[in-house]
């Protein structure tokens, strides 16, 4: 129960920190208080998020929550939740590597880490804006599909929820407060998260 308790908090510090940092934002729009802010939303991101999904597919375990809440299994066959799953992961931590490269080659950044330099344009940067999350939501649902758990399915959908509300409603205006026109072009000429296939990948300015 307790690990119930704690990824319920760490829901509701994650989205009250993302609307609190917004409206810090809006009321001082300067690329430093962005910077600042940004550090912190990675914080919490990592502590509200992260760290309470993974403390439960550990302990007490995909069927523990299950019963907590009186939900059954995903009603999926083992093969197809462990091919399906697997591949989700493979791509997910794929795409997410990617991304990572792009960072440090061009923008000088590491995730949660340091802040990139300049708005990163190219490679997975090119075909969307948000490669690294996409990532992460398809590495989360292949996790939920291994560990066989509805109430895990369920609740890695929130946390996918949660984060997009993360990106739209603070994040494209902290980058927006940091690299100026630069991130306004980019973002006007690339997706948000899903590619459009076929598209030459923008320059970034």
């Amino acid at each position: 129960m307790i690990v119930l308790i704690v990824q319920v908090a760490g829901l509701v510090l994650f989205v009250v920190g993302t609307v609190a940092l917004g409206l810090v934002l809006r009321r001082t729009p300067t690329a430093e208080a962005a910077a600042r802010a940004s550090r912190v939303s990675h914080l919490l991101f990592w502590l509200g998020r992260v760290l309470p999904w993974t403390v439960g597919i550990f302990f007490p375990g995909p069927a523990a929550l299950d019963r907590l809440v009186g939900l059954d299994a995903l009603p999926v066959p083992f093969a197809a939740r462990l091919i399906v799953g697997g591949a989700m992961l493979v791509v997910g931590v794929i795409l997410m590597q990617l991304s990572i490269n792009g960072l440090k080659r061009q923008g000088g950044g590491a995730p949660a880490l340091k802040l990139t330099d300049t708005v990163v344009g190219t490679g997975v940067y090119g075909a969307m804006r948000n490669p690294m999350a996409l990532g992460f939501y398809i590495g989360l649902l292949g996790g939920a599909l291994l560990a066989g758990s509805t109430y895990i399915l369920l609740y890695t959908l929130t946390m996918i929820a949660a984060h997009v509300f993360n990106l739209k409603y603070f994040e494209e205006l902290e980058l927006s407060l940091r690299y100026g026109t630069s991130y306004e072009r980019y973002r006007a000429s690339t997706p948000f998260l899903f590619p459009h296939m076929g598209r030459r990948a923008p320059r970034s300015g």
